[in-house]
């Protein structure tokens, strides 16, 4: 018999595990969350924080967003990326991103009602977990997965106390692995992955310095940092994070994966720390120092039975894009509200298995653009003259020879112009972020055909209801003046039914049919004189249906059926969709 019973258990309490928790608990269950270790994360890693995740935290509720402005730099400090040759040394480009230039923030406005920001990963992780233990999850740190086994009926995993020693065994009906990229549950599942680890090797050295008079007029979250000549990083290209405006700073470095990891003492921790940022005397506190590995390796299969992944566990990947902790903590968007469903009764298993279909693209798609990300730092190496020699004196002329009065230098100075732009796939890919798309069987199109982007789908979230898309934001309006967005009509855990004047029958349907499947469904009718109507006309332009038609939305925001305008039989029609979905 097992120690401890529970609905779902999940290995990890980094970001993805920690929002699968917290979600779960939202909608009522009391998943189990263990940690291997006493506590958290300890070192800020991953920051970015886009407008998607802080939907997810949206949805969790007011406080939670709240809370994760409250700490977060805000999207103006993020500012512009800076190339240079030390943080208080010459200046080579810049370029405005996280949708700080014009064009972009209004696109970003446009498309959500979230703000991107920088939260260091010490920040988000106890927020979700407080949030996950607040609302009933339990946790156990301390506590080590071994092994697992499955049957017709749950999971039994062993596990290790590392307090007592001993070994203690769950029983629950669904297990979540989200153990990072050395993900036992994953390997032990026999989950399938394409890629390759270790293609490069990095170090961080965490301090604390007061730059603000180097940075503060030109506020960026990165500072990369080009040294020919450099001592280690091969070409001598560096990285300054901001972690803390302007006080605390984590340094990037590179070193050859095929050597051992080096051995980084305090006193080559100051020197590295003194070369990047160009001050000789500075006394930066050195506060840790750690190295990792360049990751190129995506989950083909993202689950097996009743064992999922989630999180650096099924994409593994460069911190390139910032896309980590944001696609983790939108796995467990996608995964949570399925799993309460079917453990509620109120979904067939065969749900579950969208899951896989719908977020292992969305794995295979970041850990593809993380690593041209890197790529396409070339050019700028190229436009520079940096791969031209590997003399650090010509290096340092190529360089130089930009600032000539020459047609070549002309030449030069737009191949460089040219080469910081391009990174815009990097550091502002709002497409990336935005433009998910289901395709699986908790998505029903009817045979609607998907929608041609007509952008860049990279770099510009484009909106539409089609079925498998995100519902598109538009503010609506309350009688009393109240503004919400659309997307908060939905969510919580709910699917939510959204029609207009002349959608009775699509409601009479949802609530005869709520009944009869016992699930809740949540109506809107957004119209003049109705609770929430559409003033600016922008919901009418976004929703692409008639006053007649309704949309159909999961949990996750994401629309799962829709109907131009009234049919015969709505109930019907409606049964059949909800059936499907839901694999009842």
């Amino acid at each position: 018999m097992a120690d401890i019973t529970t609905d779902v258990l999940i290995i990890g309490t980094g970001p993805a595990g920690s929002a699968t928790a917290a979600l779960l608990a939202t909608y009522g269950l009391e998943p189990l969350v263990i940690n291997r270790y006493r506590w958290l994360a300890n070192t800020p890693r991953a920051h970015i924080t886009n407008q998607r995740t802080m939907e997810v935290l949206r949805d969790l509720g007011r406080d939670v967003e709240d809370e994760a402005y409250l700490f977060a730099t805000e999207q103006n400090l993020m500012g512009q990326n800076v190339f240079c040759t030390a943080v208080a040394g010459e200046e080579i480009g810049r370029m405005q991103s996280w949708g700080n230039h014009p064009l972009s923030r209004a696109e970003h406005i446009l498309s959500s009602p979230g703000r991107m920001n920088d939260l260091p990963q010490t920040y988000m992780e106890p927020l979700l977990f407080k949030t996950a233990c607040s609302r009933g999850a339990q946790s156990r740190m301390s506590t080590e997965y071994l092994r697992h086994e499955q049957d017709a009926e749950g999971v039994t995993t062993t596990c290790l106390d590392r307090l007592t020693g001993k070994e203690l065994t769950i029983r629950s009906k669904f297990l979540i692995g989200a153990d990072g990229s050395n993900s036992k549950v994953a390997e032990h599942a026999g989950l399938t992955f394409e890629g390759k680890m270790g293609v490069a090797g990095s170090m961080n050295i965490l301090f604390e310095a007061d730059l603000s008079r180097y940075v503060a007029h030109r506020p960026s979250v990165l500072y990369w940092v080009l040294q020919p000549g450099a001592d280690v990083g091969g070409i001598g290209m560096g990285l300054v994070r901001m972690v803390r405006p302007w006080s605390e700073w984590l340094i990037v470095w590179g070193y050859d994966i095929n050597q051992p990891a080096p051995e980084v003492d305090n006193a080559f921790a100051t020197k590295v720390v003194r070369e990047l940022v160009g001050v000789e005397d500075l006394e930066p506190k050195i506060k840790s120092v750690s190295t990792w590995t360049v990751n190129n390796m995506y989950a083909t299969t993202m689950s097996n039975g009743r064992v999922f992944c989630m999180g650096d566990a099924a994409h593994r990947h460069p911190p390139s894009n910032g896309l980590g902790s944001n696609t983790s903590i939108q796995d467990g968007f996608n995964l949570a509200w399925k799993l309460a469903m079917v453990i509620k009764g109120q979904a067939g298993i065969g749900l579950l298995d969208s899951y896989q279909a719908e977020r292992a693209p969305v794995a295979k798609q970041i850990v593809a653009r993380a690593n041209k990300s890197i790529e396409e730092t070339g050019p700028i190496f190229r436009a520079l003259g940096l791969l031209d020699s590997v003399d650090p004196v010509k290096m340092q002329q190529n360089m130089d020879a930009r600032c000539d009065d020459t047609a070549g230098a002309e030449h030069q100075r737009k191949a460089i112009r040219e080469a910081i732009a391009h990174k815009v796939y990097e550091f502002d890919a709002h497409g990336v972020e935005m433009n998910q798309r289901y395709k699986s069987n908790a998505v029903v199109t009817d045979g609607q055909p998907e929608p041609i982007f007509e952008k860049d789908p990279e770099l510009h979230f484009q909106s539409t209801t089609w079925p498998g898309a995100r519902l598109p934001h538009v503010w609506l309006f309350g009688a009393d003046g109240e503004k919400v967005s659309s997307l908060d009509l939905t969510g919580n855990g709910v699917l939510t039914l959204l029609t207009g004047i002349g959608g009775d029958g699509w409601i009479t349907a949802a609530k005869t049919l709520s009944k009869e499947l016992g699930i809740p469904i949540v109506v809107h009718k957004i119209g003049p004189r109705q609770k929430w109507q559409d003033l600016t006309g922008d919901w009418a332009r976004a929703n692409e249906i008639s006053d007649t038609g309704a949309l159909l939305v999961r949990p996750d925001h994401h629309v799962a059926w829709r109907s131009h305008a009234v049919i015969v039989d709505p109930e019907g029609n409606l049964r059949r969709v909800l059936k499907t979905i839901l694999a009842r």
